[in-house]
């Protein structure tokens, strides 16, 4: 079993910065793979950065480049650091853990954090 809590959500202006941290419990974090994913009213989860159990990372052509995820295994804990950010990066960024399958799909992660709110105004 894996608990993870997410925070670091925010208000901020078009072009400036947030950085999400994801803390997660159990004693196996490091075996798992990561993932940030993101969600606006109407719409499906959608898929934003990955990180494997190797640190290997994929990300959503959206945010590539403006993004960047990372974990640190000794803190259990995952994080999003988001630059410049545009006002379509509003939504609930949720936190998620996999044990396997493919990286983009939220269908194949196991647990989910309680998600945080970034909302960017322009």
């Amino acid at each position: 079993q894996v608990r993870l809590v997410e925070s670091g959500g925010g208000l901020v202006q078009a072009g400036g910065s947030l950085r999400l941290s994801c803390a997660a419990s159990g004693r196996t974090f490091s075996s798992y793979g990561m993932g940030w994913f993101r969600q606006v009213p109407g719409k499906e989860r959608e898929f934003v950065a990955a990180i494997s159990w190797r640190g290997n990372t994929y990300y959503a052509d959206s945010v590539k480049g403006r993004f960047t995820i990372s974990r640190d295994n000794a803190k259990n804990s995952v994080y999003l650091q988001m630059n410049s950010l545009k006002p379509e990066d509003t939504a609930v960024y949720y936190c998620a853990a996999r044990s396997s399958g493919t990286y983009y799909s939220p269908n194949m992660y196991d647990y989910w954090g309680q998600g945080t709110q970034v909302t960017v105004s322009s």
